[in-house]
């Protein structure tokens, strides 16, 4: 059985969550720039590490929704069509997020 590359899969989303996902991006994205920024004007380093640990949680508000999401949606589907190959792929992805 071949595997399909993970580059090939695509998952259609509604509306709200292709907002919510977008916004949450836009929002990291300038927290990001911000930080940059403050690099850019010689900022004091506690300045700095302050806003570092605020993108970070967005991110991880942002990868906490997506799984969340990813779960009840593309998951769930495949082991409905019997896929469990699927679950493999989410252990070794949230593996990466425990190291």
């Amino acid at each position: 059985m071949e595997k399909e590359c993970c580059c090939h899969k695509t998952k259609e989303r509604d509306a709200k969550e292709y907002k919510d996902l977008c916004n949450r991006l836009s929002r990291i994205e300038g927290q990001i720039r911000g930080i940059k920024g403050m690099v850019e004007k010689d900022a004091y380093c506690i300045d700095i590490l302050n806003q570092v640990s605020a993108a970070q949680s967005a991110l991880n508000s942002f990868t906490k929704v997506l799984l969340d999401n990813h779960i009840k949606s593309c998951v769930v589907q495949d082991i409905k069509e019997g896929k469990d190959d699927t679950v493999e792929e989410l252990v070794k992805t949230i593996g990466k997020f425990i190291r």
